[in-house]
């Protein structure tokens, strides 16, 4: 495994992370706690040290199975990120909630369900401009940043977010962006690394492999269950993806590599990334991510 700094957090992040928003249950099965330990221990194997979770993978439902894990392991060798400010109601349905009650609630559920005392990096989580500009919430963020609850603050930018949450990002406290990166949407490179990279923020590239298309396993049409996530994308951006991936598994892909760990080794060439965090369903694909370095 490599490792890269996050950013001025300091924390030495392996190149490759462990996506977890599958735990959560919305792409196509649940999981169950002995195939989430299965497939954490295979990571911890290969030196990965990073989980990227959120309060909405479920009702807390991510954060319950590392929690049952991390409860049995070394907490201590885990960089643990998680996110605050939605409430999960459903399968897609979500509501917003950025109020400083709402957010130390959120916060308290957090911990509680990764049973510590302690996150290494606690995420703005997808929310609107007016939800982030903020004041008394970043404040309060703050405090929990110096009581050591939050030790670092980042946000994660939403698919179709521009640029003024990544503008703003140091004067709020935060040290770290995740946004999306892969090889067919590399909005990323204008909007947001300039910015990271003028303030010293850390960067952690979420979707590298764009929802498994970069597998190289997936038409436009899928077949994607109705319970999984990708069957509410956009068919048309879902057709214009298959027909790019095929371009680049003949003019790009070098021969005898597979062509999700090309995918992930591409984002990385960029050095302003710390960090990859695709998801794992099962050990032979976190196997296969860890060995993308």
């Amino acid at each position: 495994m490599k490792y890269r700094k996050l950013g001025k957090t300091g924390l030495e992040v392996s190149v490759i992370g462990v996506g977890t928003w599958q735990f959560g249950g919305e792409w196509g099965r649940e999981f169950g706690q002995a195939e989430v330990d299965a497939i954490l221990d295979k990571a911890a194997e290969h030196g990965v040290n990073l989980i990227d979770t959120a309060e909405c993978y479920g009702d807390h439902t991510s954060e319950r199975l590392i929690g049952d894990y991390l409860s049995r392991r070394d907490r201590s060798r885990w960089i643990v990120a998680t996110k605050f400010g939605h409430r999960f109601h459903g399968f897609m349905d979500r509501t917003w909630d950025s109020s400083v009650a709402g957010v130390k609630e959120q916060l308290e559920a957090s911990l509680k369900a990764l049973r510590t005392d302690w996150i290494d990096l606690y995420q703005f989580h997808s929310g609107s401009d007016e939800d982030f500009d903020r004041p008394e919430l970043w404040e309060m963020l703050a405090r929990e940043k110096a009581a050591g609850r939050a030790r670092h603050l980042g946000i994660s930018i939403a698919g179709k977010g521009g640029p003024h949450q990544a503008r703003e990002a140091s004067r709020m406290g935060a040290e770290a962006l995740q946004v999306v990166y892969n090889r067919l949407e590399r909005r990323a490179e204008q909007d947001f690394f300039p910015l990271a990279q003028e303030q010293g923020l850390g960067i952690l590239a979420r979707v590298p492999l764009a929802s498994g298309f970069l597998s190289g396993k997936y038409s436009a049409a899928g077949p994607f269950p109705k319970d999984d996530v990708r069957a509410t994308f956009d068919q048309e951006k879902l057709a214009r993806w298959a027909a790019e991936v095929e371009v680049i598994r003949q003019k790009e892909l070098p021969a005898g590599v597979q062509m999700s760990q090309w995918a992930l080794a591409w984002c990385l060439k960029n050095p302003l990334v710390s960090s990859v965090i695709p998801g794992s369903k099962d050990v032979r694909q976190m196997e296969a991510n860890a060995k993308a370095v």
